[in-house]
């Protein structure tokens, strides 16, 4: 059995620990602005290395200083608690910026 989808309550719950996040349908996301372009791709290793460690990877759009990670369990079809862990780590990592 694979991971199960969260419910709206829980998703409501967990977004107020999460308030850079923003729920679109079946996906979070949150946008960074770094402080170059050289920090925003160093941004992007960090997460990337902390994804490939929790086997969950985000969606990445960069666009000069500022990165969108978008999150989804896609084998779910929704959300699921590996992308509000994901999108903690992430916030963590986006201070360090």
């Amino acid at each position: 059995m694979g991971t199960p989808l969260l419910t709206d309550e829980e998703l409501r719950t967990a977004l107020t620990g999460l308030p850079d996040w923003t729920r679109t349908g079946d996906s979070i996301a949150r946008t960074v602005e770094a402080s170059s372009f050289p920090a925003g791709i160093d941004l992007v290793g960090r997460v990337a290395a902390a994804a490939e460690e929790a086997n969950h990877h985000p969606d990445i759009d960069i666009r000069w200083r500022k990165v969108t990670f978008t999150l989804s369990t896609h084998s779910a079809g929704g959300l699921t608690a590996l992308d509000v862990r994901l999108a903690k780590r992430i916030d963590e990592l986006a201070q360090q910026n």
